[in-house]
């Protein structure tokens, strides 16, 4: 299993033009951090809001879980649903991910996610 973990490290609890750390670990392994897939922000990840920050970590931890690009549909749901609800400092899992992917799409969906270089075939 997989923890996603971030914090701010700026003093304001929405500070936007703070550094940010963000890491994934697996099975309780050394922190790395997350590679940024940059797309929408250039300038890096952020949370606590529904903008280009945002949707740049959405993309990146689901492009991390499933080792490919996610359909944009998912990573903005992802970012509305989550991201944009972050505070200083978050924690979440790779079962918390896919338990909420199967729950809003289905299971077949989710791996098909997992195990397939196939497009979306929704899109």
């Amino acid at each position: 299993m997989k923890v996603y973990k971030g914090k701010r490290l700026g003093e304001g609890e929405l500070d936007t033009g703070s550094d940010v750390v963000v890491t994934v670990s697996k099975d309780g392994g050394i922190d790395k951090h997350l590679a940024h897939h940059v797309y929408h922000s250039p300038t890096g990840f952020s949370w606590g809001y529904g903008s280009s920050g945002p949707a740049d970590l959405a993309r990146s931890i689901l492009w991390d879980l499933f080792g490919k690009e996610p359909p944009r549909p998912l990573y903005m749901r992802f970012k509305d649903k989550f991201v944009s609800a972050w505070k200083v400092s978050w924690e979440m899992t790779s079962k918390e991910i896919t338990e909420w992917i199967t729950k809003e799409y289905n299971k077949n969906y989710c791996n098909h996610l997992m195990s397939t270089d196939l497009s979306d075939p929704r899109d």
